[in-house]
């Protein structure tokens, strides 16, 4: 990663507020300026369920990065869900339905930010990352 971006954590945090269709601010503005503003190139979120907002704002960052988001889903199903759920937002994330753990220590072990839902089962792992 590159310097602090002000401008495009800026920008980030504003196209993530109004993916939220004017719900008031809460921490997934945070995580799309933090991953903008660091210019993150592979950004990953490891989630237990549905894809929720802290994924539709991340899916805000490569827009001033020029990077991309990988979500790593726990089923098809939830993959599919997740896309539907993420609205016009879940074709610029990327759904890969895979082991987490074998993930994030294998394929994406060089990535630039990493959001793991604390609810997948046996998430102890992350500590070692």
């Amino acid at each position: 990663m590159t310097n602090w971006s002000a401008e495009n954590a800026k920008i980030a945090y504003l196209q993530a507020l109004m993916a939220k269709r004017g719900k008031e601010p809460d921490v997934a503005e945070s995580i799309s300026d933090l991953a903008a503003g660091n210019n993150a190139q592979l950004m990953v979120v490891a989630s237990a369920g549905v894809a929720g907002s802290a994924t539709l704002a991340l899916a805000a960052a490569p827009c001033q990065t020029g990077g991309r988001v990988v979500c790593i889903c726990c089923g098809q199903n939830v993959s599919l869900a997740s896309r539907k759920a993420l609205g016009v937002y879940g074709d610029c994330v990327e759904f890969v339905v895979e082991d987490v753990k074998s993930l994030l220590l294998g394929d994406y072990k060089g990535a630039d930010f990493v959001l793991v839902d604390c609810d997948i089962t046996n998430a102890s792992f992350c500590s070692s990352i």
